[in-house]
């Protein structure tokens, strides 16, 4: 039998605020965290805007000497994970044995900007002015050693390196560590700070991102009008936990994960499979490991990057898995508020998917003007709407044909 996984806490780090709980308020009320860069050299790129995390001081969460030696992203994650933690009530040695919490925490790009940092002062002026923390400040897989030292877990520390897939694969991965009996309670989630001359630059060139320069209109899913993704950054964390283990000690309990579905497009390097083949399988395999039918999905948070072909082709593979269903439930893309957070998007989008059910409410799809004739589903449009939801599903579709997809539901003992 495998053993039932719930979720009893969050903690997030994003550009409409730094926990998880001003970010959902953000959310439902149609709020952009999008604004004018001040991480990049806007004279050397093209793109001007970007969805930042604001007035963040990682002091607030962790020693100061530390936090200098740790990536921006190992930063975010430290601080949602201790976050998700304390919404969780749990205390490592006391709440659960070390050995039984593991982490399992993804980012795609890792720690970009102090690589770029020190690569200047290496070129600029020698070996001698690099910093000897410049590997393990990042190499993605360093958030979650530094949220397990952090916490003091001595359970299975992982990372799953998926590029925009990256947070999903690594809640369904620690989903099944649970699931299996490996471990009592798994902190997972992704986190990724990308904003930095070179990220943009590459992906500026790869035609990618938005070349509109007005953060108000810029990240358009699904509308007839998108010209590409709005970089962000930011970091969101789950506290899974089995769930006898939670209710033996009164745990609070957001919603219940019961599906995890990843594919490969075997396709192309950026570019998703013609009409979403991919993402369909991936949605397909979530619904049955769930053991639910497609027609009790009531809403997905969707990818939706607001790039042409990821919002046609996942509309397409929706309604090619859901048929007439498709028309019933909902989809919206909580990515026109944040931007793209790459890695991080995963994590903060279950989050959004959780409290969604937990608020009988689903996020807006904002900026959504023009309607594109071949994406004909209810996207939410400006305003989020009221619904008892029981059942959500949230998607994640990553460079390299990477597809990831978890379905969550409300909680029936």
């Amino acid at each position: 039998m495998k053993k039932r996984v719930v979720i009893t806490g969050v903690g997030a780090v994003t550009p409409l605020g730094n926990d998880a709980f001003t970010t959902w308020d953000n959310i439902k009320a149609g709020k952009s965290g999008i604004a004018e860069s001040t991480l990049i050299d806007k004279e050397k790129v093209d793109v001007k805007i970007a969805g930042e995390v604001k007035d963040f001081n990682p002091s607030d969460f962790m020693d100061k000497r530390e936090a200098r030696r740790m990536g921006r992203f190992s930063q975010f994650a430290v601080a949602a994970s201790k976050m998700a933690m304390d919404d969780a009530g749990m205390k490592v040695g006391k709440d659960v044995s070390s050995e039984r919490i593991g982490v399992w925490i993804g980012s795609g790009i890792g720690g970009l900007g102090e690589f770029e940092a020190n690569f200047k002062k290496f070129a600029e002026k020698g070996q001698r002015r690099v910093s000897p923390f410049t590997i393990p400040m990042f190499i993605p897989d360093m958030a979650a050693g530094r949220v397990s030292i952090e916490l003091g877990t001595k359970g299975t520390v992982n990372c799953s390196v998926t590029a925009c897939a990256s947070g999903t694969n690594s809640i369904g991965d620690a989903f099944r560590v649970i699931q299996n009996g490996q471990a009592d309670v798994m902190v997972s989630g992704g986190s990724e700070a990308c904003i930095t001359n070179m990220s943009v630059a590459g992906f500026s060139n790869m035609t990618a991102l938005s070349k509109n320069s007005d953060p108000n209109s810029a990240s358009l899913p699904f509308d007839k009008n998108r010209d590409g993704f709005v970089i962000a950054e930011g970091c969101g964390i789950l506290v899974l936990e089995e769930l006898d283990h939670a209710l033996s000690r009164g745990a609070t309990i957001y919603a219940e994960l019961i599906g995890y579905g990843a594919t490969g497009d075997a396709y192309h390097i950026t570019s998703p499979a013609p009409d979403g083949e991919g993402a369909k399988r991936s949605m397909e395999e979530a619904i049955k490991d769930a053991g639910i039918s497609p027609d009790q999905v009531d809403y997905i948070n969707a990818h939706g990057t607001s790039t042409f072909y990821n919002d046609l082709y996942e509309t397409i593979a929706i309604k090619q898995l859901f048929g007439e269903h498709a028309y019933e439930l909902s989809v919206s893309s909580t990515k026109s508020m944040t931007g793209h957070l790459l890695g991080g998007a995963g994590g903060v989008e279950a989050i959004f998917s959780i409290l969604a059910i937990r608020d009988s409410i689903m996020p807006p799809t904002i900026n959504y003007e023009t309607p594109d004739e071949e994406l004909d589903l209810d996207y939410v449009p400006n305003v989020a709407k009221e619904k008892n939801l029981n059942i959500t599903l949230s998607n994640s579709l990553g460079f390299g044909g990477h597809n990831a997809t978890i379905v969550f539901k409300k909680f029936v003992q």
